[in-house]
């Protein structure tokens, strides 16, 4: 990546078909690891038009009816018109429930250093965690201002500070960066979507625009230390009004939103969809653990940005590879940052479970807990107390 240049991220509100769909997946998730921590499932989901399409696998002794899940995160979203909603909304299934396997049921919690060892991950993939000092949460500042955005969409609507936005919308910003350092915001796109048009009593553009720019824009700039000036191109439903938007205008599936889900495509990332798996699925809580390593390389002072990559193969406990780049801006050769993370973090698929109770936190949080992860990001948080993002490796990385 060149030393001076611009970079956009964009993000979504929960009320994007895509994100929807993710709700409802991590929902089921959720349910079934609440009921049954042992659970093992893959849920994937489809909207478009009235219809919402669900496949799972699954293996579990929970009871799970899975169309009344995705009527309540339909509902909750804030869904109420008649085009779309939780109620009379059409929801098909294919569901297939695996067979039980006694090498699922196990208690990481008490498990010896010995059988953790003996926990395989059952897929192979590529995982990537990423940190920077560019945000307080160490996260890329493309990214973290376009979310920032997009929940202040949702603020204001489920607030009623603008009671006539419906639940879809968007959000892009621009940053332009020198030495790899941001230095001012380019450009902020926000789309929002509204119930009615104005000829219904809805707001025209202008109303729009002004409402936007004064109880989105300026609340979350001024607490930013980089703000938008007076060069800054700033655009609102550029394309003219958006109406109602959500499964009613344009369908969504789960995992398709996998750069809003990690680093708003600064770094990379698997391509492997986040939501809608168990904890026993490497691709998703391996980029938990590869942000981990990241975060703490960064709040450690080792570097001032840290990419980490895993490989994972089937059948091993441990990843084959654990690869470091922190782009120049390293106190310590990549090799050895690597070797550091190796000595000092558990990248086994049990010990990343049991390092951060992945099995147990829907129990242990009202309302459930990977639900909440499948808007806004799964990494970067600070909203939610996320175990990936805790930065308790500081001082032995130090050493």
């Amino acid at each position: 990546m060149k030393a001076d240049f611009m970079f956009t991220s964009e993000s979504v509100t929960e009320g994007h078909p895509d994100k929807l769909c993710d709700q409802i997946s991590d929902a089921i998730v959720d349910h079934i690891l609440q009921r049954d921590p042992c659970s093992r499932v893959i849920a994937e989901c489809a909207v478009s038009t009235a219809i919402v399409f669900i496949a799972a696998r699954f293996s579990t002794n929970a009871s799970i009816d899975f169309a009344n899940i995705a009527r309540q995160v339909i509902n909750q979203v804030g869904y109420v018109e008649h085009s779309f909603n939780g109620k009379t909304c059409s929801i098909l299934t294919s569901l297939k429930e695996l067979p039980a396997e006694e090498s699922d049921s196990f208690d990481e919690r008490r498990m010896s250093d010995e059988e953790i060892e003996r926990i395989p991950v059952r897929n192979q993939v590529t995982v990537f965690g990423y940190a920077c000092d560019q945000t307080p949460a160490l996260m890329p500042l493309p990214i973290w201002l376009a979310h920032r955005l997009a929940r202040r969409l949702t603020s204001v609507r489920l607030q009623k500070l603008l009671p006539y936005l419906s639940p879809d919308g968007k959000t892009q910003v621009g940053v332009e960066y020198k030495d790899r350092r941001p230095y001012r915001i380019h450009s902020i796109t926000l789309i929002a979507s509204q119930g009615r048009p104005s000829a219904a009593g809805g707001p025209d553009l202008k109303r729009l625009e002004q409402d936007l720019r004064e109880m989105v824009l300026h609340p979350v700039l001024q607490e930013e230390e980089i703000k938008a000036d007076d060069r800054t191109r700033i655009f609102i439903n550029p394309d003219g009004p958006f109406i109602i938007g959500g499964p009613s205008v344009h369908s969504g599936l789960t995992g398709r939103k996998n750069a809003i889900d990690t680093y708003g495509e600064y770094s990379r990332h698997s391509g492997a969809a986040l939501s809608g798996k168990d904890p026993m699925r490497i691709d998703r809580v391996g980029a938990y653990i590869a942000r981990y390593a990241a975060k703490n390389v960064v709040a450690a002072g080792l570097a001032r940005e840290c990419e980490v990559q895993l490989s994972y193969s089937i059948g091993l406990s441990r990843p084959v590879s654990i690869q470091v780049e922190t782009f120049g801006t390293g106190k310590l050769p990549d090799a050895r940052i690597a070797q550091l993370l190796e000595n000092h973090i558990d990248f086994r698929i049990a010990g990343i479970m049991r390092q951060f109770n992945l099995r147990y936190l829907p129990s242990l949080i009202k309302g459930g807990f990977y639900k909440r992860l499948a808007a806004y990001g799964h990494v970067g948080r600070m909203d939610i107390g996320l175990p990936w993002e805790v930065t308790d490796k500081i001082c032995v990385l130090q050493s």
